[in-house]
């Protein structure tokens, strides 16, 4: 093994990307530990049954860009949301080739305690930010996005 340093002494530890990483699984380490409220949703599902029940009826398309999941990921998600009679698939009568998707009242009833939950988590990932510091690492994070 060479002891050499990379030529632009590049480290890991400060890349943006590493970093992200590590504060995506912390706050989805956060989140599942906040799920034990019994509502057994992932991070992905909970973002995805949601914007379900905020939005009433949808597209799995247009869910998809709104929660930032490609097709293959949103597809596993409703699935899973499907069987466990969170959400109803039916097909668009203009193109059968739509998918549309809706709350069942389940949903509404899971996602009002998921809620308090996610919000339990979300403070738990920011708690070693002061107020301000929150706030202007949520507008760069949108910014980025």
């Amino acid at each position: 093994m060479s002891s050499k340093q990379p030529p632009d002494a590049f480290r890991l530890e400060d890349h943006v990307g590493f970093l992200l990483r590590k504060a995506h699984q912390r706050h989805a380490s956060l989140f599942l530990e906040a799920a034990a409220c019994d509502h057994a949703l992932t991070p992905t599902q909970f973002a995805a049954l949601s914007k379900i029940v905020e939005l009433g009826r949808v597209t799995q398309n247009h869910l998809g860009r709104q929660v930032a999941m490609d097709p293959a990921t949103i597809q596993g998600v409703i699935r899973r949301l499907t069987v466990r009679g969170l959400v109803v698939r039916t097909h668009d009568p203009m193109d059968r080739r739509t998918a549309v998707l809706a709350p069942t009242e389940a949903a509404y009833e899971l996602i009002a305690t998921a809620v308090t939950c996610a919000r339990r988590a979300h403070d738990a990932a920011l708690s070693p930010l002061s107020e301000g510091e929150r706030a202007m690492f949520l507008t760069l994070l949108r910014k980025m996005g």
